[in-house]
């Protein structure tokens, strides 16, 4: 069995922007995370970090940006679930047209994709967990679709 957590303290913040132009920001390989960075397309980050520090944040990455770009707190507008266990890999394979195989998913990939008809994000942070991202306005119906997913009469041993 797989457990689902809803992560209620993630804050995220949306950057789109020219890359060649970030200073002083790291940016990830296409479709990685690092050090609470995600890669979302060729011109947008999702930038992750506590709550509680999303205002400082916003004002550390506005002094670091110029030119044309958008920032914008997406904290509210998101949800964040961890999924975790020695099979959360196939609970994922259920419903999200990716290829979720250890040799082509690893701790630190991140695919953007559907899982149960609804857009999300997912990105694997070790050998047992990955963290889910989807509108608030499907958290619900997600969740419950992971947690449905996830019993231990559902298990499947593909990988």
């Amino acid at each position: 069995m797989s457990d689902v957590t809803r992560i209620t303290d993630q804050g995220m913040i949306t950057l789109r922007a020219d890359f060649t132009s970030l200073k002083g920001i790291t940016v990830p390989e296409t479709r990685k995370i690092r050090d609470g960075i995600a890669w979302m397309s060729p011109d947008e980050l999702l930038v992750l970090v506590p709550k509680s520090d999303v205002s400082a944040k916003l004002a550390e990455l506005e002094k670091a940006l110029n030119g044309h770009y958008l920032l914008a707190d997406v904290s509210d507008a998101r949800a964040v679930f961890s999924l975790t266990g020695d099979w959360a890999r196939e609970v994922l394979a259920k419903g999200a047209p990716v290829d979720l195989s250890p040799d082509a998913f690893k701790p630190g990939d991140l695919r953007r994709t559907r899982i149960g008809q609804v857009a999300a994000a997912i990105w694997m942070v070790d050998d047992r967990t990955f963290h889910i991202v989807c509108f608030t306005s499907v958290a619900d119906y997600l969740e419950e679709w992971l947690r449905h997913a996830s019993r231990s009469a559902a298990k499947l041993t593909y990988f």
